[in-house]
């Protein structure tokens, strides 16, 4: 088993990551009868995907011997209604200006973001939009 989850009363959960014992809690958001305090389940979702790309160029960034720590993602969750769900999840990237990276590294790395395992296991009618502003880092000479 990867977690479990324990449902607290008041549209509020925990969830505990059984191999770590971390826990994250939800709630519902504001819009769908929620407090807001905490992450939505919907909101876990994207920030998943958000998490999954970075990780992945992480391990692709190390084979390439680039360092992207300090790298931000800002992730927005589109929700449509009827049946409610995620309609859209946009992810932009921004490197920090310390990076150096050439532009073979810059495709490898985007690759490797567009088809994390997150990626692969949303439902293909959910519109991704990702961008990269690499704009402030260094292109070696």
């Amino acid at each position: 088993m990867t977690s479990t989850v324990i449902y607290e009363g008041d549209l509020r959960t925990v969830a505990t990551h059984l191999q770590s014992g971390t826990t994250i809690g939800t709630d519902a958001p504001t819009d769908n009868q929620g407090k807001g305090e905490l992450f939505s389940p919907t909101d876990l979702v994207a920030t998943a995907l958000g998490a999954c790309m970075a990780t992945t160029m992480g391990i692709k960034a190390r084979d390439l011997q680039v360092d992207l720590k300090g790298m931000k993602l800002s992730i927005r969750k589109i929700m449509k209604p009827d049946p409610r769900r995620i309609a859209g999840i946009d992810v932009v990237f921004d490197f920090p200006p310390t990076l150096q990276i050439d532009e073979k590294q810059k495709l490898i790395l985007e690759r490797t973001a567009h088809t994390c395992p997150v990626v692969y296991s949303l439902h293909p009618d959910l519109e991704i939009k990702i961008e990269f502003h690499w704009d402030k880092a260094i292109q070696p000479v």
